[in-house]
């Protein structure tokens, strides 16, 4: 006896509020069951704002997601089960074409991602958890009630790799808190030998290709790039709560 199965197409939205994850279920007209990647709730909330995954126009880039591991500052996994890059479009696009912009000098180099989009309430956790005297905190992470390009998704953490996947010579870590990672200051620790010719080639390599794809550096940090203000950002984009 023949048996005909028919396929219907089921769209079924699942939610689990254990683990705040979100997964999605259908049953295509080839009857071949898939099951859509699970989002944790942090990656929902860069979705619903609008963002985009930046692995979708750098695929080779280096994710490196500083607050989804231990080795920060804070000394603790801030973002949880969270560890891509997301930003808004249009950022997304410009990172895309000052990776671009690197490739055509340094074929088989890429980007190193070390923090994108930010929620506002992760911006707390880091705020609260800088060690260095209240009229210093500004310098390296906004105070969350003013606000973050980051919290926009405008804003990106970077260093470059090599062909070998070496990271650069920055002369110092991501979010090193002193003089030393200032780019204003880097000619004086040149001149009293602290930094080499190579590392200093490197910072300016980087923040070369940024600025020629449209973003801008800030005063205190090597490694942080605005795609626009502050004040831009809250007119034009949905922030990350």
């Amino acid at each position: 006896m023949k048996r005909i199965f028919l396929c219907l197409c089921l769209h079924i939205l699942v939610v689990i509020t254990a683990n705040a994850q979100l997964q999605a279920l259908y049953l295509p007209a080839s009857a071949t069951c898939r099951i859509l990647p699970r989002f944790s709730e942090m990656e929902m909330d860069m979705l619903r704002a609008g963002l985009v995954n930046v692995k979708a126009y750098l695929p080779d880039a280096i994710l490196d997601i500083r607050y989804a591991t231990d080795s920060n500052f804070v000394g603790v996994n801030v973002y949880g089960a969270y560890n891509k890059c997301y930003l808004q479009k249009d950022v997304a696009i410009k990172l895309q074409k000052a990776d671009s912009i690197l490739k055509r000098f340094y074929p088989g180099w890429k980007m190193v991602l070390y923090d994108c989009a930010r929620p506002v309430s992760a911006q707390q956790i880091l705020w609260d958890s800088l060690d260095v005297p209240i009229e210093e905190k500004g310098k390296y992470v906004s105070n969350p009630q003013n606000k973050s390009v980051h919290n926009f998704g405008a804003a990106v953490d970077l260093n470059l790799a090599d062909a070998n996947g070496r990271y650069l010579d920055m002369g110092t870590d991501f979010d090193y808190f002193g003089q030393e990672a200032y780019p204003f200051m880097e000619n004086h620790y040149f001149h009293t030998g602290l930094f080499s010719q190579k590392q200093m080639e490197n910072r300016r390599l980087l923040r070369q290709i940024m600025t020629l794809a449209g973003f801008r550096g800030v005063p205190h940090e090597w490694w942080h790039f605005n795609s626009c203000s502050r004040e831009e950002a809250r007119g034009n984009y949905t922030i990350v709560e």
